[in-house]
Protein backbone atom coordinates (compact mmCIF):
# COMPACT_ATOMS: atom_id res chain seq x y z
CA UNK A 1 0.00 0.00 0.00
CA UNK A 2 1.25 3.38 -0.81
CA UNK A 3 0.10 6.00 0.92
CA UNK A 4 0.18 9.78 -0.28
CA UNK A 5 2.03 12.22 2.20
CA UNK A 6 3.09 14.77 -0.04
CA UNK A 7 0.16 16.20 -1.41
CA UNK A 8 -2.44 18.56 0.17
CA UNK A 9 -5.39 18.50 -2.37
CA UNK A 10 -6.78 16.11 -5.31
CA UNK A 11 -6.36 13.03 -2.72
CA UNK A 12 -8.43 10.08 -2.98
CA UNK A 13 -9.04 8.20 0.72
CA UNK A 14 -10.13 4.71 -0.04
CA UNK A 15 -8.64 2.25 1.85
CA UNK A 16 -10.26 0.57 4.94
CA UNK A 17 -8.96 2.72 6.94
CA UNK A 18 -10.07 6.08 5.95
CA UNK A 19 -12.71 5.78 3.68
CA UNK A 20 -16.40 6.67 3.69
CA UNK A 21 -18.19 3.67 2.59
CA UNK A 22 -21.83 2.87 3.30
CA UNK A 23 -20.68 -0.91 3.53
CA UNK A 24 -18.86 -0.31 6.71
CA UNK A 25 -21.72 1.70 8.95
CA UNK A 26 -22.26 -2.10 10.80
CA UNK A 27 -18.68 -3.16 10.75
CA UNK A 28 -17.52 -0.44 12.78
CA UNK A 29 -19.59 -0.46 14.98
CA UNK A 30 -19.11 -4.48 15.65
CA UNK A 31 -15.43 -3.17 17.18
CA UNK A 32 -17.02 -1.68 20.14
CA UNK A 33 -20.35 -3.35 20.41
CA UNK A 34 -20.84 -6.76 18.56
CA UNK A 35 -23.31 -7.95 20.74
CA UNK A 36 -25.90 -5.18 20.67
CA UNK A 37 -29.12 -5.27 18.33
CA UNK A 38 -28.69 -3.56 14.83
CA UNK A 39 -31.87 -4.81 13.16
CA UNK A 40 -35.18 -6.26 14.11
CA UNK A 41 -37.90 -6.84 11.92
CA UNK A 42 -41.70 -7.41 12.25
CA UNK A 43 -42.53 -11.05 11.73
CA UNK A 44 -44.07 -10.46 8.59
CA UNK A 45 -40.33 -8.79 7.27
CA UNK A 46 -38.08 -11.75 7.24
CA UNK A 47 -38.01 -15.21 5.89
CA UNK A 48 -36.35 -16.80 8.60
CA UNK A 49 -37.74 -15.96 12.56
CA UNK A 50 -33.49 -16.96 13.53
CA UNK A 51 -33.02 -13.25 11.52
CA UNK A 52 -36.07 -11.37 12.59
CA UNK A 53 -32.84 -10.06 15.74
CA UNK A 54 -29.81 -9.81 14.51
CA UNK A 55 -26.89 -8.37 16.33
CA UNK A 56 -24.07 -6.40 15.13
CA UNK A 57 -21.96 -9.21 14.36
CA UNK A 58 -24.25 -11.42 13.28
CA UNK A 59 -25.71 -8.90 10.58
CA UNK A 60 -22.13 -8.13 9.52
CA UNK A 61 -21.20 -11.57 8.98
CA UNK A 62 -24.10 -11.64 6.73
CA UNK A 63 -23.17 -8.42 4.62
CA UNK A 64 -20.04 -9.82 3.92
CA UNK A 65 -21.35 -13.42 2.97
CA UNK A 66 -23.73 -11.95 0.38
CA UNK A 67 -21.08 -9.55 -0.78
CA UNK A 68 -18.64 -12.21 -1.50
CA UNK A 69 -21.50 -14.16 -3.11
CA UNK A 70 -21.32 -11.24 -5.09
CA UNK A 71 -17.98 -10.59 -6.31
CA UNK A 72 -17.60 -14.47 -6.93
CA UNK A 73 -19.68 -13.36 -9.63
CA UNK A 74 -17.08 -11.65 -11.32
CA UNK A 75 -18.97 -8.86 -11.48
CA UNK A 76 -17.30 -5.57 -13.08
CA UNK A 77 -17.09 -2.31 -9.83
CA UNK A 78 -20.17 -0.39 -9.75
CA UNK A 79 -22.70 -2.91 -11.60
CA UNK A 80 -26.11 -1.48 -11.33
CA UNK A 81 -27.91 -4.59 -9.47
CA UNK A 82 -31.75 -4.39 -9.30
CA UNK A 83 -33.77 -4.66 -6.46
CA UNK A 84 -37.47 -5.63 -6.20
CA UNK A 85 -38.63 -5.83 -2.59
CA UNK A 86 -40.57 -5.21 0.46
CA UNK A 87 -38.71 -4.24 4.04
CA UNK A 88 -37.21 -7.00 5.42
CA UNK A 89 -33.48 -7.87 7.17
CA UNK A 90 -32.54 -10.04 4.30
CA UNK A 91 -33.44 -7.38 1.36
CA UNK A 92 -31.38 -4.75 4.00
CA UNK A 93 -28.45 -6.63 4.64
CA UNK A 94 -28.50 -7.47 0.56
CA UNK A 95 -28.79 -3.53 -0.01
CA UNK A 96 -25.70 -2.71 2.46
CA UNK A 97 -23.50 -5.65 0.73
CA UNK A 98 -24.20 -4.71 -2.44
CA UNK A 99 -22.25 -1.16 -1.46
CA UNK A 100 -19.57 -3.05 0.29
CA UNK A 101 -18.67 -4.96 -2.62
CA UNK A 102 -18.48 -1.74 -4.66
CA UNK A 103 -21.61 -2.11 -7.01
CA UNK A 104 -24.89 -0.14 -7.11
CA UNK A 105 -28.12 -1.07 -5.76
CA UNK A 106 -31.30 0.29 -8.12
CA UNK A 107 -34.00 -0.30 -5.87
CA UNK A 108 -37.38 0.13 -7.69
CA UNK A 109 -41.08 1.25 -6.41
CA UNK A 110 -42.93 -1.74 -5.86
CA UNK A 111 -45.54 0.18 -6.43
CA UNK A 112 -45.13 0.61 -9.53
CA UNK A 113 -45.89 -0.66 -12.75
CA UNK A 114 -43.90 -3.47 -14.47
CA UNK A 115 -43.73 -1.51 -17.58
CA UNK A 116 -42.24 1.47 -16.16
CA UNK A 117 -39.84 -0.84 -13.73
CA UNK A 118 -38.09 -2.47 -16.59
CA UNK A 119 -38.21 0.95 -18.63
CA UNK A 120 -36.13 2.33 -15.19
CA UNK A 121 -33.98 -0.95 -15.16
CA UNK A 122 -32.92 -0.45 -18.93
CA UNK A 123 -32.04 2.93 -18.09
CA UNK A 124 -29.63 2.44 -15.51
CA UNK A 125 -28.53 -1.21 -17.47
CA UNK A 126 -29.26 -3.43 -14.87
CA UNK A 127 -29.07 -7.06 -16.31
CA UNK A 128 -28.86 -8.77 -12.82
CA UNK A 129 -31.84 -8.46 -10.13
CA UNK A 130 -32.86 -9.66 -6.44
CA UNK A 131 -36.43 -10.55 -6.56
CA UNK A 132 -38.60 -10.58 -3.31
CA UNK A 133 -40.94 -13.80 -3.04
CA UNK A 134 -43.94 -11.92 -2.44
CA UNK A 135 -43.24 -9.72 -5.66
CA UNK A 136 -42.18 -12.61 -8.11
CA UNK A 137 -45.74 -13.06 -9.49
CA UNK A 138 -45.94 -9.30 -10.50
CA UNK A 139 -42.65 -9.16 -12.44
CA UNK A 140 -40.37 -12.09 -12.02
CA UNK A 141 -41.58 -13.79 -15.53
CA UNK A 142 -40.61 -10.73 -16.71
CA UNK A 143 -37.34 -10.11 -16.43
CA UNK A 144 -35.41 -12.92 -18.01
CA UNK A 145 -37.13 -11.23 -21.88
CA UNK A 146 -35.97 -8.04 -20.49
CA UNK A 147 -31.77 -8.98 -20.70
CA UNK A 148 -32.30 -9.14 -16.33
CA UNK A 149 -31.10 -12.18 -14.78
CA UNK A 150 -32.42 -13.08 -11.11
CA UNK A 151 -29.64 -13.84 -9.10
CA UNK A 152 -31.16 -14.52 -5.53
CA UNK A 153 -35.31 -14.96 -4.69
CA UNK A 154 -35.68 -13.17 -1.15
CA UNK A 155 -38.18 -15.82 0.29
CA UNK A 156 -38.55 -19.73 -0.85
CA UNK A 157 -40.12 -21.48 -3.71
CA UNK A 158 -38.66 -20.24 -6.65
CA UNK A 159 -35.42 -21.81 -6.60
CA UNK A 160 -35.91 -22.88 -10.05
CA UNK A 161 -35.13 -19.51 -11.62
CA UNK A 162 -32.95 -18.12 -8.45
CA UNK A 163 -31.44 -19.68 -5.43
CA UNK A 164 -32.81 -18.27 -1.70
CA UNK A 165 -30.75 -15.99 0.45
CA UNK A 166 -29.33 -18.97 2.28
CA UNK A 167 -29.26 -21.08 -1.00
CA UNK A 168 -26.88 -17.49 -2.55
CA UNK A 169 -24.73 -17.24 0.69
CA UNK A 170 -24.06 -20.91 1.04
CA UNK A 171 -20.51 -21.73 0.81
CA UNK A 172 -19.18 -18.00 0.92
CA UNK A 173 -16.63 -16.86 4.22
CA UNK A 174 -18.15 -13.91 6.25
CA UNK A 175 -14.53 -12.02 5.66
CA UNK A 176 -14.42 -8.43 4.95
CA UNK A 177 -14.22 -7.72 1.33
CA UNK A 178 -11.02 -5.71 0.28
CA UNK A 179 -12.33 -3.50 -2.70
CA UNK A 180 -11.22 0.39 -3.63
CA UNK A 181 -14.01 2.62 -2.42
CA UNK A 182 -14.56 6.25 -2.47
CA UNK A 183 -17.05 8.77 -0.62
CA UNK A 184 -17.91 10.32 -3.74
CA UNK A 185 -18.48 6.67 -5.35
CA UNK A 186 -22.10 6.23 -6.26
CA UNK A 187 -23.61 3.01 -4.08
CA UNK A 188 -27.00 3.29 -4.94
CA UNK A 189 -29.53 5.08 -7.59
CA UNK A 190 -33.16 5.91 -6.16
CA UNK A 191 -36.32 6.46 -9.02
CA UNK A 192 -38.38 9.52 -8.45
CA UNK A 193 -42.23 9.21 -7.97
CA UNK A 194 -42.52 9.95 -12.26
CA UNK A 195 -45.47 12.10 -11.36
CA UNK A 196 -45.15 13.93 -15.08
CA UNK A 197 -42.09 11.93 -16.72
CA UNK A 198 -40.13 9.09 -16.64
CA UNK A 199 -39.16 8.58 -13.50
CA UNK A 200 -35.02 10.28 -12.63
CA UNK A 201 -32.68 7.81 -11.76
CA UNK A 202 -31.03 10.01 -8.36
CA UNK A 203 -27.64 9.06 -8.16
CA UNK A 204 -26.44 8.91 -4.74
CA UNK A 205 -23.01 8.79 -3.19
CA UNK A 206 -21.49 7.30 0.42
CA UNK A 207 -20.55 10.77 1.29
CA UNK A 208 -24.38 11.94 1.01
CA UNK A 209 -25.33 9.13 3.09
CA UNK A 210 -22.96 9.23 5.71
CA UNK A 211 -23.72 12.65 6.57
CA UNK A 212 -27.39 12.60 6.23
CA UNK A 213 -27.78 9.90 8.84
CA UNK A 214 -25.34 11.90 10.98
CA UNK A 215 -27.66 14.92 10.92
CA UNK A 216 -30.86 12.94 11.53
CA UNK A 217 -29.74 10.68 14.34
CA UNK A 218 -28.43 14.09 15.77
CA UNK A 219 -32.22 15.43 16.32
CA UNK A 220 -33.59 11.73 16.89
CA UNK A 221 -31.25 10.86 19.59
CA UNK A 222 -32.98 14.11 21.69
CA UNK A 223 -34.43 13.02 25.20
CA UNK A 224 -31.60 10.01 25.56
CA UNK A 225 -28.85 9.32 27.75
CA UNK A 226 -26.63 8.30 24.90
CA UNK A 227 -26.97 8.38 21.42
CA UNK A 228 -26.67 4.54 21.25
CA UNK A 229 -29.45 3.87 22.95
CA UNK A 230 -31.90 4.78 20.02
CA UNK A 231 -34.37 2.36 18.65
CA UNK A 232 -35.82 3.63 15.69
CA UNK A 233 -38.82 2.41 14.14
CA UNK A 234 -40.25 2.87 10.75
CA UNK A 235 -42.98 0.96 8.74
CA UNK A 236 -42.89 2.51 5.43
CA UNK A 237 -41.01 1.14 2.55
CA UNK A 238 -37.16 1.64 2.96
CA UNK A 239 -35.86 -0.48 0.54
CA UNK A 240 -35.93 1.73 -2.16
CA UNK A 241 -37.05 4.93 -0.54
CA UNK A 242 -34.68 8.16 0.54
CA UNK A 243 -36.27 7.46 4.29
CA UNK A 244 -33.64 4.76 4.22
CA UNK A 245 -31.00 7.63 5.78
CA UNK A 246 -33.38 8.75 8.55
CA UNK A 247 -34.71 5.88 9.32
CA UNK A 248 -32.13 3.45 9.08
CA UNK A 249 -28.80 4.26 8.54
CA UNK A 250 -29.35 7.38 11.26
CA UNK A 251 -29.67 4.92 14.32
CA UNK A 252 -27.57 2.08 12.75
CA UNK A 253 -24.59 4.95 12.64
CA UNK A 254 -24.87 5.87 16.24
CA UNK A 255 -24.77 2.42 17.58
CA UNK A 256 -28.60 1.64 18.10
CA UNK A 257 -31.02 -0.26 16.80
CA UNK A 258 -33.38 0.13 13.25
CA UNK A 259 -36.47 -1.66 13.95
CA UNK A 260 -38.70 -2.01 10.41
CA UNK A 261 -41.91 -3.28 9.59
CA UNK A 262 -43.63 -3.74 6.30
CA UNK A 263 -47.00 -1.78 6.55
CA UNK A 264 -48.18 1.52 8.86
CA UNK A 265 -50.82 0.05 10.04
CA UNK A 266 -51.84 1.06 13.34
CA UNK A 267 -51.75 -1.91 15.92
CA UNK A 268 -49.42 -3.58 14.67
CA UNK A 269 -46.99 0.08 15.01
CA UNK A 270 -48.72 0.30 18.11
CA UNK A 271 -47.62 -3.21 19.26
CA UNK A 272 -43.69 -3.26 17.19
CA UNK A 273 -43.38 0.14 19.65
CA UNK A 274 -44.45 -1.72 22.95
CA UNK A 275 -42.51 -4.90 22.36
CA UNK A 276 -39.40 -2.98 21.24
CA UNK A 277 -39.23 -0.33 23.56
CA UNK A 278 -38.93 2.16 21.06
CA UNK A 279 -37.56 5.62 21.21
CA UNK A 280 -38.10 7.33 17.90
CA UNK A 281 -40.60 6.86 15.17
CA UNK A 282 -40.84 7.82 11.77
CA UNK A 283 -44.74 8.76 11.83
CA UNK A 284 -44.94 9.03 8.07
CA UNK A 285 -47.58 11.12 6.99
CA UNK A 286 -50.15 12.23 9.09
CA UNK A 287 -53.11 9.77 8.12
CA UNK A 288 -50.65 6.82 9.55
CA UNK A 289 -49.70 9.09 12.82
CA UNK A 290 -53.72 9.32 13.54
CA UNK A 291 -54.19 5.75 12.72
CA UNK A 292 -51.52 4.86 15.20
CA UNK A 293 -53.77 6.90 17.87
CA UNK A 294 -57.15 5.36 17.28
CA UNK A 295 -54.82 2.03 17.74
CA UNK A 296 -53.82 2.68 21.02
CA UNK A 297 -57.18 4.29 22.19
CA UNK A 298 -58.67 1.42 21.26
CA UNK A 299 -56.67 -0.68 23.18
CA UNK A 300 -54.91 2.05 25.75
CA UNK A 301 -53.88 -0.79 28.16
CA UNK A 302 -52.49 -3.06 25.43
CA UNK A 303 -49.78 -0.76 24.55
CA UNK A 304 -47.37 1.23 26.11
CA UNK A 305 -45.28 4.12 24.08
CA UNK A 306 -43.74 5.84 26.88
CA UNK A 307 -40.48 5.21 25.48
CA UNK A 308 -40.73 7.38 22.68
CA UNK A 309 -38.88 10.70 23.02
CA UNK A 310 -38.98 11.67 19.38
CA UNK A 311 -40.90 11.39 16.48
CA UNK A 312 -41.07 12.53 12.78
CA UNK A 313 -43.38 13.17 10.04
CA UNK A 314 -44.12 14.63 6.87
CA UNK A 315 -45.63 15.56 3.29
CA UNK A 316 -48.61 16.90 5.46
CA UNK A 317 -49.41 19.30 8.45
CA UNK A 318 -50.29 17.45 11.44
CA UNK A 319 -53.00 19.53 13.37
CA UNK A 320 -52.77 20.47 17.07
CA UNK A 321 -55.42 18.17 18.22
CA UNK A 322 -53.75 15.23 16.53
CA UNK A 323 -50.21 16.58 18.54
CA UNK A 324 -52.49 16.65 21.75
CA UNK A 325 -53.44 12.96 21.16
CA UNK A 326 -50.09 11.68 20.26
CA UNK A 327 -48.74 13.53 23.10
CA UNK A 328 -51.19 11.76 25.54
CA UNK A 329 -50.15 8.51 24.28
CA UNK A 330 -46.43 8.85 24.59
CA UNK A 331 -46.11 11.45 27.21
CA UNK A 332 -45.64 15.09 27.65
CA UNK A 333 -41.47 14.49 26.77
CA UNK A 334 -41.81 13.19 23.30
CA UNK A 335 -40.38 16.24 20.48
CA UNK A 336 -42.31 16.16 17.44
CA UNK A 337 -41.41 17.61 14.70
CA UNK A 338 -41.87 17.98 10.47
CA UNK A 339 -39.39 17.11 8.40
CA UNK A 340 -39.95 18.26 4.21
CA UNK A 341 -37.29 16.98 1.69
CA UNK A 342 -36.58 14.92 -1.58
CA UNK A 343 -34.67 12.32 -2.60
CA UNK A 344 -31.86 14.77 -4.14
CA UNK A 345 -31.56 16.26 -0.74
CA UNK A 346 -33.06 14.79 2.43
CA UNK A 347 -31.04 16.29 5.22
CA UNK A 348 -34.20 18.39 5.33
CA UNK A 349 -36.05 21.17 6.23
CA UNK A 350 -37.10 20.43 10.37
CA UNK A 351 -39.97 21.99 12.11
CA UNK A 352 -39.41 21.55 15.63
CA UNK A 353 -42.95 22.28 16.77
CA UNK A 354 -42.49 22.90 20.44
CA UNK A 355 -39.68 25.66 19.52
CA UNK A 356 -42.32 27.41 17.73
CA UNK A 357 -45.64 26.30 19.81
CA UNK A 358 -47.27 29.31 19.74
CA UNK A 359 -47.18 29.69 15.49
CA UNK A 360 -48.07 26.10 15.30
CA UNK A 361 -50.93 26.29 17.42
CA UNK A 362 -52.12 29.51 15.81
CA UNK A 363 -51.38 29.01 12.42
CA UNK A 364 -51.64 25.00 11.26
CA UNK A 365 -53.02 23.13 10.19
CA UNK A 366 -53.73 25.85 7.67
CA UNK A 367 -50.57 26.99 7.60
CA UNK A 368 -47.85 23.85 6.61
CA UNK A 369 -44.54 24.82 8.91
CA UNK A 370 -41.72 23.28 7.79
CA UNK A 371 -39.19 24.94 9.72
CA UNK A 372 -35.48 25.90 9.32
CA UNK A 373 -32.89 23.54 7.08
CA UNK A 374 -30.63 21.01 8.80
CA UNK A 375 -27.46 23.34 9.71
CA UNK A 376 -25.56 20.78 7.11
CA UNK A 377 -27.37 22.55 4.46
CA UNK A 378 -27.43 25.96 2.87
CA UNK A 379 -31.38 26.87 2.07
CA UNK A 380 -33.41 29.80 0.75
CA UNK A 381 -35.85 31.13 -1.28
CA UNK A 382 -35.29 32.38 -4.64
CA UNK A 383 -37.75 34.70 -6.38
CA UNK A 384 -38.75 34.56 -9.72
CA UNK A 385 -35.89 36.62 -11.12
CA UNK A 386 -33.50 34.44 -8.82
CA UNK A 387 -33.44 37.18 -6.05
CA UNK A 388 -32.91 35.88 -2.61
CA UNK A 389 -36.48 35.83 -0.23
CA UNK A 390 -34.76 35.92 3.10
CA UNK A 391 -35.77 40.14 2.84
CA UNK A 392 -39.32 39.71 1.76
CA UNK A 393 -41.43 37.59 4.24
CA UNK A 394 -44.58 36.53 2.55
CA UNK A 395 -43.67 36.63 -0.92
CA UNK A 396 -43.27 32.69 -2.25
CA UNK A 397 -40.44 31.44 -4.12
CA UNK A 398 -38.42 28.40 -4.73
CA UNK A 399 -37.14 26.72 -2.07
CA UNK A 400 -33.26 26.15 -3.51
CA UNK A 401 -30.32 24.22 -1.09
CA UNK A 402 -26.80 23.31 -1.70
CA UNK A 403 -24.80 20.72 0.61
CA UNK A 404 -22.50 17.81 0.59
CA UNK A 405 -25.08 15.91 1.62
CA UNK A 406 -27.16 16.18 -1.61
CA UNK A 407 -27.67 13.94 -4.54
CA UNK A 408 -24.95 13.86 -7.30
CA UNK A 409 -26.86 13.86 -10.33
CA UNK A 410 -29.63 12.53 -12.48
CA UNK A 411 -27.74 9.31 -14.24
CA UNK A 412 -27.71 9.32 -17.77
CA UNK A 413 -29.24 13.06 -18.19
CA UNK A 414 -27.21 15.82 -18.12
CA UNK A 415 -30.13 18.42 -19.45
CA UNK A 416 -32.03 17.15 -16.39
CA UNK A 417 -29.10 17.89 -14.08
CA UNK A 418 -28.11 20.94 -15.25
CA UNK A 419 -31.45 22.31 -14.83
CA UNK A 420 -31.87 21.23 -11.08
CA UNK A 421 -28.30 22.94 -10.52
CA UNK A 422 -28.52 25.85 -12.41
CA UNK A 423 -26.68 28.75 -10.76
CA UNK A 424 -25.04 25.95 -7.79
CA UNK A 425 -28.00 25.32 -6.20
CA UNK A 426 -30.56 22.75 -5.66
CA UNK A 427 -33.79 23.55 -7.62
CA UNK A 428 -36.26 21.78 -5.37
CA UNK A 429 -40.01 22.61 -7.40
CA UNK A 430 -41.55 23.33 -4.14
CA UNK A 431 -42.63 26.77 -3.66
CA UNK A 432 -41.63 28.67 -0.01
CA UNK A 433 -42.39 31.74 1.89
CA UNK A 434 -40.70 33.05 5.04
CA UNK A 435 -42.60 33.29 8.38
CA UNK A 436 -41.91 34.90 11.43
CA UNK A 437 -38.09 34.07 12.88
CA UNK A 438 -36.98 32.85 9.72
CA UNK A 439 -39.50 30.02 9.73
CA UNK A 440 -40.36 28.81 6.22
CA UNK A 441 -44.16 28.09 5.29
CA UNK A 442 -44.36 25.13 2.01
CA UNK A 443 -46.82 26.64 0.17
CA UNK A 444 -47.43 23.83 -2.25
CA UNK A 445 -45.97 21.48 -4.89
CA UNK A 446 -45.09 23.96 -7.72
CA UNK A 447 -46.91 21.58 -10.08
CA UNK A 448 -49.81 21.34 -7.48
CA UNK A 449 -50.79 24.49 -7.10
CA UNK A 450 -53.92 25.68 -8.80
CA UNK A 451 -53.95 28.79 -10.98
CA UNK A 452 -57.32 29.59 -10.63
CA UNK A 453 -59.18 32.86 -11.58
CA UNK A 454 -55.36 34.51 -12.24
CA UNK A 455 -54.55 33.98 -8.42
CA UNK A 456 -52.17 31.06 -7.06
CA UNK A 457 -54.36 28.90 -4.91
CA UNK A 458 -52.43 26.19 -1.99
CA UNK A 459 -53.96 23.35 -1.96
CA UNK A 460 -52.75 22.86 1.26
CA UNK A 461 -53.86 25.57 2.72
CA UNK A 462 -57.65 24.20 1.16
CA UNK A 463 -57.24 20.73 2.41
CA UNK A 464 -56.76 22.28 5.68
CA UNK A 465 -59.82 24.09 5.77
CA UNK A 466 -62.07 21.29 4.36
CA UNK A 467 -60.74 18.78 6.73
CA UNK A 468 -61.77 20.40 9.71
CA UNK A 469 -65.55 20.23 8.36
CA UNK A 470 -66.53 16.99 10.81
CA UNK A 471 -67.50 14.84 8.01
CA UNK A 472 -64.31 15.15 6.01
CA UNK A 473 -61.61 12.54 6.88
CA UNK A 474 -59.25 13.52 4.32
CA UNK A 475 -59.07 15.95 1.33
CA UNK A 476 -57.21 16.41 -1.57
CA UNK A 477 -57.54 19.60 -3.94
CA UNK A 478 -56.79 19.84 -7.37
CA UNK A 479 -56.83 22.03 -10.53
CA UNK A 480 -58.80 21.22 -13.61
CA UNK A 481 -60.30 23.23 -16.49
CA UNK A 482 -62.10 25.54 -16.45
CA UNK A 483 -63.43 28.50 -18.63
CA UNK A 484 -63.97 30.70 -16.34
CA UNK A 485 -61.79 30.27 -13.75
CA UNK A 486 -58.28 28.94 -15.62
CA UNK A 487 -58.37 26.21 -13.60
CA UNK A 488 -61.56 25.67 -10.87
CA UNK A 489 -59.95 24.61 -7.56
CA UNK A 490 -62.13 20.45 -7.40
CA UNK A 491 -62.16 18.69 -3.93
CA UNK A 492 -62.02 15.20 -3.35
CA UNK A 493 -63.10 14.17 -0.21
CA UNK A 494 -63.17 10.92 1.84
CA UNK A 495 -66.08 11.18 4.53
CA UNK A 496 -65.36 10.82 8.19
CA UNK A 497 -67.10 6.98 9.16
CA UNK A 498 -69.61 6.93 6.18
CA UNK A 499 -70.92 10.43 6.29
CA UNK A 500 -73.42 11.65 3.76
CA UNK A 501 -71.55 14.57 2.24
CA UNK A 502 -73.73 18.03 1.42
CA UNK A 503 -71.87 19.67 -1.48
CA UNK A 504 -73.02 22.69 -1.00
CA UNK A 505 -73.29 23.13 2.87
CA UNK A 506 -68.95 21.76 2.32
CA UNK A 507 -68.74 24.85 0.09
CA UNK A 508 -70.55 27.08 2.13
CA UNK A 509 -68.16 25.78 5.20
CA UNK A 510 -65.23 26.63 2.73
CA UNK A 511 -66.46 30.33 1.72
CA UNK A 512 -66.18 31.47 5.63
CA UNK A 513 -62.81 30.18 5.55
CA UNK A 514 -60.66 30.83 2.25
CA UNK A 515 -61.26 33.57 0.13
CA UNK A 516 -63.43 33.22 -3.24
CA UNK A 517 -60.94 31.80 -5.58
CA UNK A 518 -59.82 29.66 -2.97
CA UNK A 519 -63.27 27.89 -2.51
CA UNK A 520 -63.76 25.13 -4.30
CA UNK A 521 -66.28 25.11 -7.17
CA UNK A 522 -66.75 21.29 -7.36
CA UNK A 523 -66.89 17.95 -4.35
CA UNK A 524 -66.14 14.68 -5.18
CA UNK A 525 -66.80 12.17 -3.14
CA UNK A 526 -64.47 9.02 -2.86
CA UNK A 527 -63.63 5.96 -1.07
CA UNK A 528 -59.89 6.10 -1.17
CA UNK A 529 -56.84 8.27 -2.80
CA UNK A 530 -54.24 6.99 -5.14
CA UNK A 531 -51.33 7.62 -2.88
CA UNK A 532 -47.31 6.55 -2.36
CA UNK A 533 -46.49 3.67 -0.01
CA UNK A 534 -45.69 6.33 2.38
CA UNK A 535 -48.98 8.04 2.28
CA UNK A 536 -48.17 10.49 0.42
CA UNK A 537 -51.66 11.38 -2.40
CA UNK A 538 -50.68 11.12 -5.94
CA UNK A 539 -52.90 14.18 -7.26
CA UNK A 540 -51.45 13.70 -10.92
CA UNK A 541 -53.92 10.32 -10.93
CA UNK A 542 -56.90 11.74 -9.48
CA UNK A 543 -56.12 14.82 -12.04
CA UNK A 544 -56.49 11.89 -14.59
CA UNK A 545 -59.30 10.12 -13.18
CA UNK A 546 -61.38 13.59 -13.31
CA UNK A 547 -60.42 13.97 -16.65
CA UNK A 548 -61.48 10.44 -17.62
CA UNK A 549 -65.48 11.20 -16.85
Amino acid sequence: MTIDVENFRNRRNDDRWNRVSVGDIIERVTWGTPDKVALVCTPDATIDPARARLTYAEANALVNQVANGLLALDLAPATRIAMFCDNSNEAWLTKIAIAKAGMVAAPVNVMMAPDVILETLAHVDASIAIVDQAQWDKLGDRLGPAGIKPIMAIGSGRSDVAPGFDEFIAGHGASEPEISIHGDDIWQVLFTSGTTARPKAVMISHTYTYMTAYSHVLTLSRGLEHESDIRHAAFTPMVFHIGDHACVFAPLIAGGSAVMGRRPEGHVMAETCTRERVTALFGGSPQFVESLIRAVEERPFAYDLSAITAMHFGWAPLSPGALAAFRRICGGRVKVYEICGQTEAVACHRFHIDQHLDMYLREAPASNHVGLPSPIMAATVWGENGEDLRARPGVAGEAVYRSPAMFSGYYRDQKATEEALAGGWFHSGDSFVYHDDNVRLMVDRYKDIVKSGGENVSTIRVEAVLQQHPDVERAAVVGMPDERWGEAVTACIIPRNGATIDDAALIAFARERLAGFETPKRIVVVDEFPTTVGGKILKYKIRQALAAE
